[in-house]
């Protein structure tokens, strides 16, 4: 595999994407989607938060051959939760194929697989947890739930037979062993891992430069080359563990991958 054949971002897991919203109460210090809306002016570090929701006026519901990653670039969260179940209603009426990703509120999970228990062929949940420790997760991703909410979704989509797997891009900090142990009997596909992308630019904007520098420096120590090779070294022959393009590129320039 050479870097050029490397998938980015949201087209590793899918050729499509469904957004419905302009920010998003969550309020994650590293996240892209933020940055973007502050470096062209559709949104404020301030008032990201504060959820707008988008024009649908000539978004296409039609069936796409191939998955759509639903949302990409927010959340389902309890503002939102009763037009995510419009559009994901929508959506599969055409008989698409919806990878659902999320900081999972278990409310709003419980929601989507009371009213589509019935098409669960059509629906692969893939939840987003970066740690295991509360404070890790508050700290990183202020409003999003909690690690009790999250593992108690990815429980109960499991019990439910839907297809589960986890997103752990970013890693927020250095006990993916614990976190593995805790996840891994819920999980039926896959658990991917990854670098957090351009953490000191994404970070700085996003809160003004008011997010601790400190906690910045010791994350991008924990994700250090070697740091990274020992854990792809430790798990490559795990076949539920997948990595993100941030991991695979420093596999190559190593002559793992």
């Amino acid at each position: 595999m050479e870097k050029k054949d490397l998938k980015f971002g949201t087209k590793e897991w899918a050729p499509y994407n469904f957004n419905f919203m302009n920010g998003c109460s969550n309020d994650c210090v590293y996240c892209y989607a933020k940055e973007m809306a502050i470096r062209f002016k559709r949104k404020t570090s301030e008032n990201w938060k504060e959820e707008e929701t988008v024009s649908l006026k000539g978004k296409s519901f039609n069936k796409k051959e191939g998955n759509i990653m639903f949302p990409s670039s927010h959340d389902i969260t309890p503002g939102n939760i009763e037009l995510a179940l419009t559009i994901i209603e929508k959506l599969l009426e055409s008989n698409n194929t919806l990878l659902i990703v999320t900081k999972p509120n278990f409310q709003c999970i419980k929601s989507i697989i009371n009213k589509f228990e019935n098409k669960k062929n059509n629906i692969f949940f893939r939840f987003t947890i970066g740690s295991s420790q509360n404070t890790v997760l508050q700290l990183w991703e202020p409003n999003a739930p909690n690690f009790t909410d999250r593992f108690s979704s990815l429980k109960l989509a499991y019990n439910k037979g839907f297809s589960t797997s986890i997103s752990c891009e970013p890693l927020l900090d250095n006990k993916f062993d614990i976190l593995y142990k805790i996840i891994e009997p819920y999980v039926t596909d896959s658990i991917w891992i990854g670098k957090m992308n351009m953490a000191s630019r994404r970070v700085k904007i996003n809160t003004n430069s008011t997010f601790p520098i400190e906690k910045i420096d010791e994350l991008t120590n924990w994700q250090s080359d070697k740091n990274i090779i020992d854990l792809y070294l430790k798990y490559k022959d795990n076949p539920k563990i997948q990595w993100k393009e941030s991991i695979k590129k420093i596999a190559i320039e190593n002559g793992l991958l």
